[in-house]
């Protein structure tokens, strides 16, 4: 293996001038496993591990990271996929750190002698851990033999750290979400993985009856921080549920029962969107988004949110278009439900596209051919946030009619029709229904006679 090599490809993955570390974190590593396989270091985004770089150690078992976090907090390495704690272990850096470690087939022992006291303090938590662990992910473990376990380690817990101090304020702040969270990971994960036999709910150890979604999902932070927090929220819904006696229903009911074990907005749409995940017919997502769109606010949640949603779409004629909601050139906001009962012509365009405005004096002129018909222009701007002066004052000087909106660049619209070049023209008929979404420009008076026909229907 070139560590070198390594290390620079590492180095290239994160900007040198990063506002956050000025210091380097540098692993050192030794594969000790009897099936040599690549080591991967992920980060942390949103409660997932998403991988970032990977080594394969050479013939010696020698393999090397050296990377600048993005942030202070926990990091993966490790020989597992990306979602699982199988074979993967957390460490903490914020820059600056040393870490020495050899891979085991069932651990990890740490070498060295330059290892932070953040990593000396989680090791020395996943020694305590580690019978959990394996009776965890062992499939042939029994819930008689496992619960015994969980609940002298979860006793060890609540004592781990009297006397014990890293001398970060931050880690020692979130250690015991660290450990609270671990205990009911491998909890929830012995639970949902097959087993000769699952325990029924009344024969869950003590332990159980502490670990409350509820309690666990008041902040953000908590779960977001944790490499495997999304998943491990879900395991305890799950569990809670088992020990409520609730069944899941598929659909909007099973939506809504997931949520009330949810306490936190931000999660609560996290949990939504994974049940989105698995809906596969546009008309029941149609109906779900239109019910819990309202805690769908993050960017990245409007991302997955706008990623299965068009996943899903058709775009065929007669499917239920896109119901879009931006605000006007006066700052009124109209979404395509408004406009229900008309015929719609939308054109996607910007201040910037040569061809959106060689169109213009056609949309015009088109426009006045079908004043007083029910038919509707909208014209929806792709220009980004520092434009939107610029379109405000296009509107005005070019004395543009219809009806203007602003989308704010490449947005959810774009996405949702797959748009990659503008202008694009397309038609909607009085239901809000797709007529085409690759219409003619209105230089080609093909589109002329496209809308004289929907009109009339």
């Amino acid at each position: 293996m070139n560590i070198r090599k390594l290390a620079i490809a590492a180095l290239l993955a994160f900007p040198l001038g990063s506002s956050f570390a000025q210091l380097p974190v540098q692993v050192t590593g030794l594969m000790k496993k009897q099936t040599i396989s690549p080591v991967k270091l992920f980060k942390v985004i949103e409660g997932r591990s998403v991988e970032i770089a990977s080594a394969t150690p050479g013939n010696t078992g020698k393999f090397g990271f050296i990377f600048y976090p993005e942030y202070e907090g926990l990091y993966v390495i490790g020989t597992g996929i990306a979602g699982s704690p199988s074979g993967n272990y957390k460490f903490y850096f914020k820059g600056g750190e040393q870490l020495g470690l050899s891979l085991l087939d069932s651990t990890y022992v740490l070498t060295g002698k330059q290892n932070s006291k953040e990593n000396l303090l989680l090791t020395q938590w996943h020694e305590v851990l580690k019978p959990v662990e394996i009776k965890s992910v062992t499939f042939m473990s029994s819930f008689v033999d496992f619960f015994p376990t969980l609940e002298e380690v979860a006793e060890k817990s609540k004592t781990f750290m009297v006397g014990k101090t890293s001398g970060n304020v931050n880690f020692d702040r979130q250690m015991k979400s660290f450990m609270e969270l671990d205990l009911a990971m491998f909890a929830t994960n012995f639970l949902q993985t097959p087993r000769g036999a699952h325990p029924s709910s009344e024969e869950f150890s003590p332990y159980f009856d502490e670990m409350k979604a509820l309690r666990f999902s008041k902040y953000t932070g908590n779960i977001y921080r944790y490499p495997w927090g999304q998943r491990t929220l879900l395991g305890m819904i799950n569990a809670n549920m088992n020990q409520g006696k609730i069944k899941y229903v598929r659909g909007m009911e099973g939506v809504k029962t997931l949520i009330s074990f949810v306490a936190n907005d931000t999660l609560k749409a996290d949990v939504i969107l994974d049940a989105a995940s698995k809906i596969k017919v546009y008309k029941d997502y149609k109906e779900l988004n239109d019910t819990y769109q309202k805690y769908v606010v993050t960017k990245s949640q409007k991302v997955k949110n706008m990623d299965i949603l068009s996943g899903l779409a058709q775009l065929n004629p007669g499917d239920m278009a896109y119901n879009f909601s931006y605000p006007d050139n006066k700052g009124k906001v109209i979404s395509l439900g408004d406009l229900k009962g008309k015929v719609v012509l939308i054109d996607v365009w910007a201040t910037w596209c040569g061809p959106c405005k060689a169109e213009i004096p056609y949309l015009k002129k088109l426009e006045e051919e079908f004043k007083g018909t029910d038919l509707s222009v909208v014209s929806v701007s792709f220009d980004e946030l520092e434009d939107k002066e610029k379109w405000i004052q296009m509107i005005k000087d070019e004395k543009l009619g219809g009806t203007h909106l602003f989308a704010g660049g490449w947005a959810d619209f774009a996405q949702y029709y797959k748009i990659r070049g503008i202008p694009r023209f397309m038609v909607y008929d009085r239901e809000g229904k797709i007529v085409t979404v690759d219409a003619p420009r209105p230089s080609n008076p093909a589109l002329k006679a496209l809308l004289e026909k929907t009109l009339a229907k």
